[in-house]
């Protein structure tokens, strides 16, 4: 019962099937090939010591070397070599020796590379089982710094809490002590230093390195080359220990599930694919690192669904503090169904001092159709193109409604005797438009009360007193400008005078130019207009402008104080804000009200 559960044992270790094969004496048993051994698989540096073990022996509790010799086995040893065909039975020599289970190298060489045979038989069974040996050469074998000691077996993990103490054993060392006829020296090294080491917080104990308190700079690679006597000869080997810190015990080691939180909810589309992630810490644990992060539908694993085939778990680790790892598991699933929304998803930590679970809440995803915000997002564009062409077409007449309701008459804010006083060029074409055109349309049709010098003044007066006198007591002045204006005299200049002299002083007068006639020249218009002066520059344009809705009276409306107009059922004019000017440009003003006769001229 024993051989066969042994074989049993063999084919899982060996990862093949046995294969059974005829002996060509029909009188020897038949041989269990269980083909070659990954597992046991040995590697070497050119000039140490290193050794086979048998991988039929890997677990003694089952069968072990005393037993098989009990029960009349023989263990042999066969080579096949790089470049040969034959097996060829290995004998013992003063390189290589036979002890127990094992085949020793003393040392090895690069031409001992190749797959290596050990047969377990007697007179009625005979199981064999292959591994490969390789022996590198020294420049092959890759260290991460020219001062390393060269290795060629893979390195071993030691973890070490941080500010507590542990000893560190140097591998295979046992193997060597039973091998050698001396005690075995053990030199251990440290980021390129060869023990003592410059404190006194790692000490060397015989063979072994003692860590009194480990601090994080005692992370690393730490090496031990191990020398012994055998046959005369001194042998050596090096192993690797990387040797990593992590947190003390007393901290808390249960996992925690980081995200979902409780009140997170994901947003989710039929017919999509959904991605959900869970996010975990699991702090390491010294005796059992071990730790599990999974998800569950229904309670069962996603191999256990129907359609396991649209769920799929893939794990990743974020963050690694000390071994304390941050692991992100993303549940993707294909073609999400709207049962699915019906369905209980977990995900799921586990490792040795706890465990902790956290549902997914899922909530379908609301959109609105295509159609109907392409439809809406169109009739929106189209109405703000239409209120952007009615503002162009008719702001005055909305600017004027605007007036009408909230526009606030000055007669009640002020103390002012007229609404206009018109300033023009005495001559007899522009004295007809203003008394004719002007004044009537003005007083008649619009109601406002008008100022003209050469109507209301009384007889005897003074020509300066009365000029200024008029213009205080007005609300706005009204400049008829023409290529004559500035050329016609005193008054006309007196009157403008008056105008910017009140305006610099902080007056509520406010100057409005009307173009009757074009001009060569309007540098002065232009400069009257940057400087605050005037407030807007109205063109008449002959008979176009004769109709009380013509552009021209809307204009000019919007300069002149709030009126309601009765006849036109138009809304009254909305009162301007002024505009007082600023520093800078009192300065221009004051230029011009000194020497207005100057620019005029200039202009003209």
């Amino acid at each position: 019962m024993a051989p066969f559960l042994l074989l049993l044992l063999l084919g899982v270790i060996g990862g093949r099937r046995a294969v059974v094969s005829q002996a060509s004496d029909p009188t020897e048993p038949m041989c269990y090939d269980w083909g070659e051994s990954s597992e046991a698989a040995v590697s070497v540096l050119d000039g140490e010591a290193g050794w086979l073990s048998c991988p039929l022996f890997s677990h003694p509790s089952v069968y072990n070397y005393t037993s098989a010799q009990s029960a009349g086995h023989n263990l042999l040893w066969y080579r096949l070599l790089d470049g040969h065909d034959l097996e060829q039975p290995i004998m013992n020599s003063s390189r290589l020796s036979k002890d127990r289970e094992r085949l020793w190298l003393q040392p090895a060489a690069a031409n001992d590379s190749g797959q290596y045979i050990c047969m377990l038989r007697n007179k009625s069974s005979c199981s064999k089982i292959a591994m490969r040996l390789t022996v590198l050469r020294r420049a092959e074998v890759l260290r991460s710094a020219d001062c390393e000691p060269l290795v060629a077996v893979a390195a071993t993990r030691q973890f070490i809490p941080m500010q507590q103490g542990k000893k560190l054993d140097c591998p295979d060392l046992q193997d060597a002590v039973k091998m050698s006829e001396i005690t075995p020296n053990v030199t251990w090294y440290h980021n390129c230093s060869r023990y003592p080491f410059w404190n006194n917080e790692r000490q060397q104990r015989g063979p072994s390195l003692q860590f009194h308190v480990m601090i994080i700079q005692y992370q690393g690679p730490y090496f031990c080359t191990v020398q012994f006597q055998r046959r005369g000869r001194t042998l050596q080997f090096t192993r690797r220990i990387d040797v990593s810190a992590v947190y003390p015990p007393s901290f808390s080691r249960e996992p925690r599930i980081l995200s979902p939180t409780q009140e997170q909810v994901f947003t989710v589309r039929p017919g999509s694919e959904v991605r959900l992630a869970c996010r975990a810490l699991l702090p390491f644990i010294l005796d059992d690192p071990s730790w599990d992060m999974w998800w569950t539908v229904d309670g069962k694993t996603l191999d256990k669904l129907p359609d396991h085939h649209r769920f799929f778990q893939n794990n990743s680790v974020l963050k690694n503090d000390f071994e304390d790892k941050t692991i992100e598991s993303v549940l993707v699933i294909h073609d999400f169904q709207s049962e699915d929304l019906s369905r209980e998803l977990n995900c799921s930590v586990r490792n040795e001092k706890g465990s902790g679970s956290r549902r997914a809440q899922l909530e379908e995803e609301v959109s609105l159709p295509s159609v109907e915000l392409g439809c809406g997002l169109g009739v929106t564009l189209v109405l703000m193109l239409l209120l952007f062409v009615v503002y162009q077409v008719f702001w005055l007449e909305l600017l004027l409604l605007y007036r009408s309701w909230f526009g606030t008459d000055e007669r009640h804010t002020d103390d002012k005797e007229y609404d206009v006083y018109i300033s023009y060029a005495r001559n007899s074409e522009e004295e007809q438009f203003v008394l004719s055109t002007l004044r009537g349309v003005l007083e008649n049709e619009l109601g406002y009360s008008v100022c003209i010098f050469d109507r209301d003044s009384l007889p005897g007066g003074t020509i300066t007193d009365e000029t200024l006198s008029f213009v205080a007591r007005s609300r706005r002045l009204l400049v008829v400008v023409s290529p004559g204006y500035a050329s016609q005299g005193s008054q006309a200049l007196l009157e403008l005078k008056a105008g910017i002299n009140d305006m610099a002083l902080g007056g509520h007068l406010r100057v409005i130019l009307v173009q009757y006639k074009p001009v060569q020249r309007e540098g002065w218009v232009r400069e009257l207009r940057r400087a605050r002066v005037a407030l807007a520059l109205v063109r008449w344009q002959g008979d176009k402008s004769r109709e009380l809705t013509s552009r021209f009276w809307k204009r000019l409306r919007v300069e002149l104080p709030v009126r309601r107009v009765s006849s036109s059922g138009d809304a009254a004019l909305m009162r301007l804000h002024s505009q007082n000017s600023t520093n800078s440009q009192t300065g221009l003003i004051s230029n011009m009200v000194k020497e207005p006769q100057t620019v005029f001229n200039s202009a003209a």
